[in-house]
């Protein structure tokens, strides 16, 4: 149930309310609320759940416990999870919470256990609330974990227009509570899990329910309740994400690298890491960091001595690995099939080139991108909400044949734009490719006087000593 929210009136501005020296001495905000004789706090922490700290559940028994408890609950079920990312290997979940009413709150290691199917099957037709789903719903589908149904709750407020999206920040604006976060980066790995995280990570899932009532009214009130369920059944249907093609070429300072052999080795010393960081479980980046890849890439050192010698090569298996990653420079360095520079793509180049490559789609681009901005600051939302950037890109780069509303809408739906989105886009773009805007005419850069005056003076100096050399006519 959503908490009341009574009148309240900040201390400054407290009719009849006069601070004594304590209070006035005292730096957290506090406010006058009906019903409360003294001031009360502007921010309340929400330091410790409601019914406690919960045992973690680590055994079959306990799982099974759990799974009926959440089933027989009821109303939606707030889920977090807690991975280990930067300590262990990929982005599994190593702490799952959930709370529902009627069953209260459940902490789960996901380790002794193969899959958390049984919790699973136990929130069948249960509507799950997350916040930011899409960075959690990867790790729990490795578990057997989907929901039938989502509230995301950090999409809920990006819609509603709130000014800051984390869940701290949405839980202070909204319900008035502090949550801390300081545990967020930790090494979820870590056992026993220290108290006060696991105190923490009940707190995540505490008032979830509340916080999803309280955006459901900002989002009713501004007629924008059935654009979240849309996004919403969008995350869900789009499903997990297939893997990768070639993920070695995220390595960060890739754009470096312009030869196709460095770019092998870096390939080869990225999938060496791989290997040798699933085997150990530990992040890759703990072994040696993308920026050491680069670095021996480039150099493409013949021994052990050069390779440790190399400016930028670092980590902590820098040394101990060294042989190892000389193998992989030196296979690179006698491969007969390269890898591209670049893969093949039908993605538009970088929008600042297109009025040289393509001056309409440019003109196409500049009128359309102002009325979107504007559409979005009138339904108080950010722009990228309103439509992915990269599908106004796309159309605009290739637009339909017949640039009619019709022809709009039928491309946006093929690029994954959601209906509410092509209603109130697709009219704007048609609008600006039937009467685009023209392009600012480029101006030619103007000279500094004083730039233009020391590049003078060479030839001017030049034009006298000719003259002085040359033979005297005049007699």
């Amino acid at each position: 149930m959503t908490p009341h929210i009574p009148e309240i009136t900040t201390a400054g501005a407290a009719a009849n309310t006069v601070p004594n020296k304590t209070e006035a001495a005292d730096t957290t905000a506090h406010i006058a609320v009906d019903g409360f004789d003294s001031l009360v706090p502007e921010i309340i922490d929400l330091d410790a759940p409601r019914d406690g700290v919960p045992l973690v559940i680590e055994t079959q028994s306990g799982l099974e416990r759990c799974a009926a408890a959440l089933a027989a609950g009821h109303g939606p079920a707030g889920v977090d999870a807690e991975r280990a990312s930067g300590f262990r290997y990929g982005q599994r979940a190593f702490l799952v919470q959930i709370r529902r009413e009627g069953s209260g709150t459940w902490l789960i290691d996901p380790e002794p256990f193969g899959d958390l199917s049984i919790v699973n099957d136990a929130l069948r037709g249960v509507e799950w609330i997350l916040h930011a789903a899409s960075q959690d719903l990867p790790c729990l589908s490795e578990l057997g974990m989907w929901p039938d149904k989502l509230f995301d709750t950090e999409l809920a407020a990006r819609l509603a227009g709130l000014p800051r999206v984390g869940l701290a920040a949405v839980i202070e604006q909204l319900l008035g509570f502090g949550l801390a976060k300081e545990h967020s980066a930790a090494d979820w790995s870590t056992r026993p899990l220290p108290e006060p995280w696991l105190r923490y990570a009940a707190l995540d899932v505490e008032v979830l329910t509340e916080l999803r009532e309280e955006l459901i009214e900002l989002l009713v009130a501004d007629g924008k309740l059935e654009f979240a369920e849309q996004e919403f059944a969008a995350i869900l249907e789009a499903g997990q994400a297939p893997p990768r093609i070639d993920p070695w070429r995220k390595t960060s300072g890739l754009h470096q690298i312009r030869d196709r052999r460095q770019l092998a080795a870096v390939r080869e010393l990225w999938l060496e890491r791989d290997s040798l960081a699933q085997k150990r479980d530990v992040a890759p980046g703990r072994l040696i960091p993308d920026s050491a890849l680069v670095a021996a890439a480039k150099a493409m050192p013949a021994t052990v001595p050069q390779l440790l010698g190399t400016k930028g090569f670092h980590g902590r298996a820098a040394q101990r690995e060294a042989p190892r990653w000389l193998r992989c420079i030196s296979t690179a360095r006698t491969l007969e099939e390269l890898p591209p520079l670049h893969l093949p793509t039908n993605a538009p180049p970088p929008p600042r080139v297109w009025a040289d490559r393509d001056p309409e789609a440019a003109a196409r681009l500049a009128t359309a991108r102002p009325l979107l901005q504007a559409k979005a600051e009138e339904l108080n939302m950010p722009v990228e909400n309103l439509l992915t950037p990269d599908y106004l890109r796309r159309v605009s780069w290739r637009p339909p044949v017949e640039p009619s509303e019709e022809g709009i809408a039928e491309e946006l739906a093929n690029l994954g734009a959601r209906q509410w989105q092509i209603e109130l886009v697709a009219p704007l773009i048609t609008e600006a490719f039937q009467n685009p805007q023209p392009l600012p005419v480029k101006e030619a850069r103007s000279v500094p006087a004083a730039t233009a005056a020391a590049a003078a003076a060479p030839a001017a100096t030049a034009s006298a000593m000719t003259a002085a050399a040359a033979p005297d006519t005049a007699h």
